[in-house]
């Protein structure tokens, strides 16, 4: 049976054709000129950018710029003082009471401190409590709380090699300037301005120049993590290598430093030798540990039977060195210290010393005390 090529060929040509155009169509639909389909500028934001602005805006009415000046007599004959500035640096609100947050090395030896909002009022300062050994200090100022901008705390326990990390401050007098970096390394220790050791300070790569100090290390939500500290840098500029206090010590810190301006670490009830001593003698002495100089009368060491140095005819004869509490060891008042830290007033801790080439063994209660 023939098939009938004449009426077949010319359907599937129509359709062929007819779904060819239908392609076509839609593909024509798609095609736009390449100008149109370009995002501008102003609109286009990587994650990464979208989340730096975010967090700036959010965070920078917060950052304030902190002035340190000093009284001083020009000359002999001049008996007027006159305040000359000496530092600036940087520092974020608290709370909406108006306490403000920085580096205790911003304000040392001030007379006179400035705080400037972002905005650019600016208020005197009142110094409401330092704490030198962890680099720390708290102010207040009298602005309204509609002025005023806290920042949430995040937790730095929560942080990991890597991590982004912002910084906000003021460095060279530049106001509220932003840098990122990393997390470059954490558990580090520096020393503060009294030597005393910081601990479990966050290395970071976010540049931090002189004038950052004070200021805030945030997240990628926007929340304190740090205080920006210090630089490890040869020529005083940024390095690549910064440091800051981690949050979890400054939220313990700073509400001591605003209820009593001091932070009231406890003490075993004895007084140690003179730090700027201690060393020469343990290396005189061929001893490691803290040397006991007296014991205070009443207190649990005198009654537990613990002694201090004592002065005989052949000369000085020494008493106990403490060696370890609570099983920590302590080799010198910077781990001490470290310890006590972490204690309370009432605590019974116990002690391990070193007297007459023997150890000794003590339960004392720590005391309460204001530095």
């Amino acid at each position: 049976m023939a098939l009938k090529t004449d009426f077949i060929l010319p359907s599937i040509i129509k359709h062929t054709a007819a779904i060819a155009g239908l392609i076509l169509a839609f593909l024509l639909a798609g095609i736009v000129p390449a100008h149109a389909q370009a995002p501008g500028y102003q609109s286009f934001r990587t994650n990464d950018e979208a989340n730096n602005i975010d967090v700036f805006k959010r965070a920078s009415p917060a950052v304030v710029y902190i002035t340190n000046s000093r009284r001083v007599r020009q000359s002999f004959f001049n008996l007027n003082p006159q305040e000359v500035p000496q530092g600036t640096g940087s520092g974020f609100v608290w709370d909406n009471r108006g306490y403000i947050v920085t580096n205790f090395h911003v304000i040392q030896n001030a007379s006179r401190v400035t705080v400037t909002l972002q905005d650019g009022s600016a208020w005197d300062a009142r110094l409401v409590g330092v704490e030198p050994d962890k680099d720390l200090a708290v102010l207040q100022i009298d602005a309204p709380e509609t002025q005023l901008n806290p920042l949430e705390l995040g937790d730095s326990s929560l942080l990991e090699v890597g991590r982004k990390v912002i910084a906000i401050g003021n460095p060279f007098g530049l106001d509220t300037t932003l840098t990122v970096g990393v997390v470059s390394a954490l558990g580090r220790e520096i020393n503060s301005v009294t030597r005393r050791q910081i601990r479990d300070v966050i290395q970071t790569d976010a540049a931090i120049n002189p004038g950052n100090s004070g200021g805030p290390l945030l997240n990628s939500l926007g929340q304190l993590i740090g205080v920006n500290t210090a630089i490890y840098s040869p020529s005083g500029a940024s390095s690549g290598i910064g440091f800051a206090i981690p949050v979890n010590t400054v939220k313990k810190i700073v509400p001591e430093l605003i209820q009593y301006g001091r932070v009231q670490t406890p003490t075993l009830g004895v007084s140690l030798f003179p730090p700027q001593y201690a060393d020469y003698y343990r290396q005189r002495w061929g001893i490691q540990g803290v040397v006991v100089l007296d014991v205070i009368e009443g207190a649990s060491p005198q009654r537990e039977g613990m002694r201090g140095l004592t002065e005989t005819g052949r000369g000085i004869v020494l008493g106990d060195v403490i060696i370890e509490i609570d099983g920590v060891a302590v080799r010198n008042e910077d781990d001490l210290l470290t310890v006590l830290e972490n204690r309370e007033a009432g605590d019974v801790v116990d002690v391990v010393t070193q007297r007459d080439n023997r150890r000794q063994r003590y339960r004392i209660e720590l005391q309460a005390t204001q530095r």
